[in-house]
Order: structure tokens, then sequence, then C-alpha cells
């Protein structure tokens, strides 16, 4: 459509926007998660036994806070892009293997969206309004 035809030479711009968009929710998330110690951390860390890790869920949770915590704070620099999203990727597969036993589908849904997102963009790159400039 030649409405938007002119639109694409603004794609590092977009890219921005999903960077700021999605580092600023994972932050959201991630720091009360971090925040809550090793309760909230061998809770969270518990999620692993759905990918048949059971062992030292206190570390696991604390890494799976740090992941969402720093990860977002990376994503929104453009910092250390691409192993950001697939670290997030092993994180939200984790917590789509949680929701889909528990809850299935529906609930896993939000999780695989995000997944699938950091997994587009690994490949894309982080556009040259970042860090990595790349």
């Amino acid at each position: 459509m030649a409405l938007f035809s002119k639109l694409a030479k603004y794609k590092d711009f977009g890219l921005l926007v999903i960077r700021l968009g999605l580092g600023l929710m994972f932050i959201w998330h991630g720091y009360p998660k971090l925040m809550g110690g090793p309760k909230m951390w061998k809770e969270l860390g518990g999620a692993m036994g759905y990918v048949g890790i059971h062992f030292l869920p206190i570390v696991w949770g604390l890494a799976a806070a740090l992941t969402e915590t720093i990860g977002g704070v990376l994503l929104i620099l453009g910092l250390a892009f691409r192993p950001v999203c697939l670290v997030l990727v092993i994180n939200l597969c984790v917590a789509i293997a949680m929701h889909l036993h528990s809850g299935g589908l529906d609930d896993a849904a939000h999780a695989i969206e995000d997944a699938v997102t950091f997994a587009g963009l690994f490949f894309i790159g982080p556009g040259k309004y970042s860090v990595d400039k790349r």
C-alpha cells in the first residue's frame, strides 16, 4: 500500500520501540522476582521441574529473575542483544512448559508469543539505535 511504503526507512526506530516496550515489561515482571529473595527464587526455580531439572531451585529462580530484569535493561540498551535474546528464549521455554502443564495453551500463549518474538529478534539484531550498533 502506497500510504505505508516509506515506513521501511524507519525500521531501526521500529526495533527501538520493540526493544523499549519488551525491555520495560521484562524489568516490570523480573524486578519483583529478583527482590523477592530466596523464598521467591525457590518457587520460581521450581518451574525447572517441568523440563526435568529438579536440583538447585533457588539458583535457577535467581537466574530466571536476573534474566528477566538484567535482560530487560540490556534489551533497552541494545547491548549483548543476541545473547540476551537467546537466554530469554530459553527462560521462556521453561515458562511455556510450566504453563502448558498447569493450564494449557491459553495459559502458555503469552510466553509462546514472547519466545517467538525474541527468536525473530535474535536473527534481526537490535538495529542502529543500540549500544551494539549492528
